[in-house]
């Protein structure tokens, strides 16, 4: 069964079961939706309440799905204080997003990783006219059967480059140290 990328969402889509086909310039394009306009991929949602002064005030974010709410501050971003902030938040999602798209590219290539296990620490530092994220440091650790470590680095950093959260921090410098474990 030939399998194509979607141009809008990016998935496989088999030939034969696309939603819509397109031919441009003298190439076929297969799509998960009808009108092959739309991805069929939701809409990700997050809220954040802030209450106050920036030294003084406190607020709230939580996840639209309900997986997660926390209480931020003033001290819990620029300081040690209780609570989140959200530099954590697009750690964790760049951690899973990059996760994920490293256990991906590696089944692409024919490999079957055990586990993926990645942190990422996320610079907030002061720039020219305020503060700025300056760096994300992605260290992740795969235990993968039967791949050399060429051949893992080679995949790791395509799946920085690939990552839809790596993507949307094309701004910001991220680096990567990838270590296979057993």
């Amino acid at each position: 069964m030939p399998m194509h990328t979607d141009p809008v969402c990016h998935m496989q889509v088999d030939q034969n079961t696309a939603a819509a086909v397109s031919e441009y310039q003298g190439r076929r394009y297969y799509f998960c939706s009808p009108d092959g306009k739309e991805s069929t991929m939701p809409v990700r949602s997050a809220k954040a309440q802030w209450e106050g002064t920036l030294k003084e005030g406190k607020g709230t974010m939580s996840l639209g799905s309900g997986a997660f709410q926390g209480a931020y501050s003033f001290n819990s971003r620029f300081e040690s204080g209780t609570g989140t902030n959200p530099e954590e938040l697009i750690g964790a999602a760049h951690a899973g997003c990059f996760s994920m798209a490293l256990s991906a590219a590696l089944g692409k290539a024919g490999f079957t990783p055990k586990r993926v296990s990645t942190s990422a620490g996320v610079h907030l530092e002061p720039v020219e006219g305020g503060f700025g994220i300056t760096a994300i440091d992605l260290v992740t650790e795969a235990n993968v059967p039967g791949i050399d470590n060429a051949k893992f680095q080679e995949i790791a950093d395509g799946a920085k480059k690939g990552c839809p959260v790596s993507k949307a921090l094309a701004g910001t410098k991220i680096n990567l140290s990838a270590k296979l474990v057993s």
